[in-house]
């Protein structure tokens, strides 16, 4: 596969988790979640800002969340972005098998820019 951004032709893909040293997610209160990533160098984070695979629609496609409720934050003094979204189930509530919402951060791990 093969991902093309303006100004650049045949950038081979690279899997999201070589450009990043740190995904996380946790709680942004009790009902929404946010999910950091963190770039090991201003090219990654570019690259990952260009590409469409990091799109709120895309990101919010793999969530399961419709993207009018998601948003993304650049972040660039930091090499970072941030998502929010809603949580499925309230924080603590019946159904909620992570309460503090460090684990929802899995369906970027296999993301490819």
């Amino acid at each position: 596969m093969v991902a093309l951004l303006p100004g650049e032709l045949n950038m081979p893909s690279l899997a999201l988790t070589d450009l990043v040293h740190v995904i996380r997610s946790k709680n942004a209160g009790p009902t929404v979640l946010t999910i950091d990533l963190f770039f090991r160098d201003r090219d990654s984070y570019q690259r990952a800002i260009q590409s469409p695979q990091l799109s709120v629609a895309s990101v919010a496609h793999l969530y399961g969340c419709a993207h009018a409720f998601m948003s993304r934050y650049d972040m660039a003094d930091l090499c970072a972005i941030k998502f929010t979204l809603p949580r499925a189930v309230c924080a603590g509530s019946p159904g909620d098998g992570d309460v503090y919402g460090a684990q929802q951060h899995g369906p970027l791990l296999g993301v490819m820019l």
